[in-house]
């Protein structure tokens, strides 16, 4: 079946904005998103909103109108993919401190840097004074990254703002004022990084619109700036130029990419092990992994999702982070 026939329409969406009555808007969301069948997790807050969600065309249209609705929310941007069979379990609309965890709760995310299209992204990081940040994990940076782009080394988003402070000497040097462009999967990492640098004092702060997604979707490969392939939070793990599924598995036992050479190693073993998790997993635990996969295998031929599987998700808000 082509993907434009399949039945499911997934979107994954944010949007920063200002929520004065969070559960205001929670109880009405979710009864809406029950009553259509709609599936996914759509997570709230103070600064806006963020979440994958799933269902038919019909029922996802009138979601995405009801939100649409909402103060700030008429103008958001939704990325949409196809899917066989409902790629989620239950509908979860959750109140949270932060639509992206950055642990930077009070900053204001509506005081932003600029955006730069995709089209006009190459003039800016050719620049021999931009400072170019991956605003990324260290498991998504080390399977592809922008030429010249500095490598934060996170674990996880939360640990941006200390690893900013800790170098913000070496970007300042003697008293100049810094250019920093920074970029993420889909927008919304970067987007709030930027209003982290500007609540800091930083003034000349950009960040790619649309990520590195639009970036790949937008750009010929023969002008392109882009080493590698882009990790996404879907079934496909990674893209190169065009969105075109990449050369990397996921290791169902820790979540991480794995590369074609990594595939061939003994420690590789498909649903159970990866060279990264191999020796951190007992016995027992490698067990019900491999239970789990030949389940997942199982529902997968019967046109059925499993909770094994990996779900569809959105640059991170419910942290992959």
């Amino acid at each position: 079946m082509s993907n434009e026939r399949l039945p499911i329409r997934v979107v994954a969406l944010y949007r920063f904005t200002t929520f004065d009555d969070c559960p205001a808007i929670q109880q009405p969301l979710a009864r809406l998103c029950s009553a259509e069948g709609v599936k996914g997790t759509l997570l709230l807050a103070h600064e806006g909103i963020n979440g994958t969600i799933a269902g038919s065309d019909e029922a996802i249209g009138r979601v995405l109108a009801y939100i649409r609705g909402l103060p700030g929310c008429a103008e958001i941007e939704v990325k949409e993919s196809r899917a066989p069979a409902m790629p989620f379990h239950r509908m979860k609309v959750r109140i949270k401190r932060e639509i992206v965890t950055m642990g930077k709760p009070d900053i204001d995310p509506l005081d932003v840097g600029r955006y730069v299209a995709p089209q006009d992204w190459n003039a800016l990081i050719d620049q021999p004074d931009t400072i170019l940040i991956d605003t990324r994990n260290d498991y998504e940076v080390a399977i592809g990254t922008f030429v010249g782009a500095i490598d934060p080394r996170t674990r996880s988003f939360r640990d941006f703002p200390a690893w900013f402070e800790q170098h913000r000497a070496e970007f300042e040097g003697e008293g100049a004022k810094p250019k920093v462009a920074m970029f993420c999967t889909g927008g919304i990492r970067c987007e709030k990084a930027t209003a982290f640098l500007k609540a800091e004092g930083i003034d000349q702060v950009f960040h790619l619109k649309g990520g590195i997604l639009s970036y790949l979707e937008r750009v010929a490969p023969e002008q392109s700036r882009w080493q590698g392939e882009c990790f996404v939070f879907d079934e496909r793990v990674s893209v190169t130029h065009g969105l075109h599924p990449g050369s990397h598995a996921l290791c169902r036992a820790c979540r991480m990419p794995v590369s074609p050479e990594q595939m061939a190693s003994p420690h590789y073993v498909e649903g159970v092990s990866c060279p990264a998790c191999h020796a951190e997993r007992s016995d027992a635990q490698r067990s019900r992994y491999a239970e789990r996969h030949r389940q997942a295998r199982l529902a997968e031929a019967r046109g059925q999702a499993h909770v094994g599987a990996v779900l569809p998700a959105h640059d991170p808000g419910h942290d992959p982070d």
